[in-house]
C-alpha cells in the first residue's frame, strides 16, 4: 500500500513539475488563471479576490444582469455602486478590460472617500484597457470615474461622465501617489467639479502622468487644472483642452506644481486660461498642428481621418483634430 502511495505521489510530483515547466515557458503560472467578468455580479465579486487576475469579457451597462441591484440609482438605498477596494484593503491584482466598456456607472456617496469604480488601487495593482462611459460619480475625497486613491498602474484607459467631490477629484483618477502611482496612455472627457485639487484627468498627482490628456470642463476653488489640479510628481507628454474655472492656484494644464512638468500643453483659447503652473500654452490651431508635438519629441504621426497607426503612441489628423491615442478609434 505504501509503495502504491509513493508511486502516486511521485507521479503527481512529476505532473506538477511538468505543468510548472510548460507554464514557465509560456510566461505564466500554472496556478493562476484570469477570472472572467461577464456581469455586474462578477465585477462585484472582485472585492472578494482583490489580488486576483480579472478580465472583462463584454460590455457592462444598464441592461446587464446585476445592474439594478448593484449599480443603479436605486441600488444600496440610492448610493449605487460600492467602490472596489479601500486604502486599508486595496485592489492589488490585475484588471484587463480588453477594450470593453463599463457604462452607466452610478455612485452617490457624498460623505465617503475613495469613490470610483475602484475605490483604492494599491502598489502592484494594474488596471488597463478599460473605458468607463456615461458615469455619474459623487463622493467626498479621492473621487474619480475609474479610481479614487491610486498607487498602482492605470494604462490605455478612459472615462466620460460627471465627477463631483470636495478634494482630490479627477475625471479618471482622484489622487495618484507614491513611486508606483502611474497613469499613462489614458484620457478623460468628463466634467469635474470640486473644491481643492481638482483636475480633468487627475485631481492630485504625486506619481507619474504621461502620454495622456483631458478635454472636460473643470470647476473648483483652489488647485484647479485642466489636466491635474495639484502636482508634486511628474507630468510629461500630455495635454488638456477643457474650460477651467477656479479662485486660487488655477492653471490651464496644472493648477499648482511642486514637481516636474515637461513637453506638455494646454489650449489657451478653449480653457479660458492664459497661465498654468506647468506646461506651455498654445492656440487651438497650434494644438492641432503636428509640428507642436514633433518639436517636443512626442511619439506621434499624422494619419488620415478615420485611420490609426498603432506603431506610434499618438496620432493626429493635422489641422483637423487634437492628438489622440493610437488605441482609440480614429
Amino acid at each position: 500500500m505504501l509503495g502504491k502511495l509513493r508511486n502516486y505521489v511521485a507521479r503527481g510530483s512529476i505532473f506538477l513539475i511538468t505543468m510548472a515547466l510548460v507554464a514557465g515557458m509560456a510566461g505564466c503560472s500554472p496556478f493562476s488563471q484570469k477570472v472572467e467578468i461577464r456581469t455586474w455580479y462578477d465585477l462585484d465579486a472582485i472585492r472578494s479576490n482583490l489580488s486576483g487576475h480579472h478580465r472583462l469579457m463584454n460590455d457592462l451597462d444598464s441592461t446587464t444582469p446585476g445592474y439594478e441591484e448593484l449599480v443603479s440609482p436605486i441600488a444600496d438605498e440610492g448610493q449605487g455602486w460600492q467602490p472596489i477596494g479601500t486604502p486599508a484593503n486595496p485592489f492589488t491584482g490585475t484588471f484587463d478590460g480588453q477594450g470593453y466598456e463599463v457604462r452607466d456607472l452610478f455612485i452617490n456617496r457624498p460623505a465617503e472617500r475613495d469613490v470610483a469604480l475602484f475605490g483604492a488601487v494599491g502598489e502592484g495593482g494594474v488596471i488597463q484597457n478599460i473605458t468607463v462611459v456615461n458615469a455619474d460619480v459623487t463622493g467626498q475625497w479621492y473621487v474619480g470615474n475609474l479610481v479614487g486613491t491610486h498607487y498602482g498602474i492605470v494604462s490605455n484607459s478612459s472615462s466620460s461622465g460627471n465627477v463631483t467631490g470636495e478634494g482630490y477629484v479627477g475625471g479618471l483618477v482622484g489622487g495618484s501617489g507614491g513611486t508606483g502611482g502611474t497613469v499613462n496612455n489614458s484620457y478623460s472627457t468628463g466634467n469635474v467639479t470640486g473644491d481643492s485639487h481638482v483636475g480633468g484627468l487627475v485631481g492630485g498627482n504625486a506619481g507619474t502622468v504621461s502620454d495622456s490628456y483631458s478635454t472636460g470642463n473643470v470647476t473648483g476653488d483652489s488647485h484647479v487644472g485642466g489636466l491635474v489640479g495639484g502636482n508634486d510628481g511628474t507630468v510629461s507628454n500630455s495635454y488638456s483642452t477643457g474650460g477651467v474655472i477656479g479662485n486660487s492656484d488655477v492653471g490651464g494644464l496644472v493648477g499648482w506644481n511642486d514637481g516636474t512638468v515637461s513637453n506638455s500643453f494646454w489650449d489657451t483659447e478653449t480653457s479660458g486660461q492664459s497661465a498654468s503652473a506647468g506646461g506651455t500654452g498654445k492656440t487651438t490651431a497650434e494644438m492641432m498642428d503636428i509640428a507642436t508635438f514633433t518639436a517636443a519629441a512626442w511619439n506621434i504621426t499624422a494619419v488620415a481621418s478615420g485611420q490609426t497607426n498603432s506603431d506610434y503612441i499618438w496620432n493626429i489628423v493635422s489641422a483637423v483634430t487634437y492628438p489622440f491615442l493610437s488605441w482609440q478609434a480614429g
